[in-house]
């Protein structure tokens, strides 16, 4: 984008020439990361991990061709099975919790 003499061109609308064409930063590599270590180490990071990759989609779709794309639907995709993990996990301690409570109370009453 220069003339012959060497001089730069700037286009109306573009705030820095050298930037054409490059795609906006995501953090869906990090949301991805996030949401694995969600379903691996600590229960609590899918939904961290599904609002990362949200922000994420939201950019890519904006953006056709961004090469984050598969990555924040991967992210999205394991974030929710992970608060799908979540969820049964929580339901599961519900359900022994009332059933030990049911073993003491039986045990002691009879």
């Amino acid at each position: 984008m220069s003339d012959i003499d060497g001089e730069v061109i700037y286009v109306q609308g573009v705030s820095d020439p050298t930037k054409i064409g490059q795609y906006p930063v995501t953090q869906a590599t990090v949301a991805l990361i996030v949401s694995i270590l969600g379903l691996t180490v600590c229960c609590l990071l899918p939904p961290v991990g599904l609002m990362m990759s949200k922000s994420a989609l939201e950019i890519t779709n904006n953006y056709p061709g961004h090469p984050d794309q598969g990555i924040a639907k991967a992210a999205n995709v394991v974030s929710w099975v992970g608060i799908g993990i979540l969820i049964m996990s929580i339901l599961f301690m519900i359900v022994y919790f009332i059933f030990l409570g049911a073993l003491i109370a039986i045990s002691e009453g009879g």
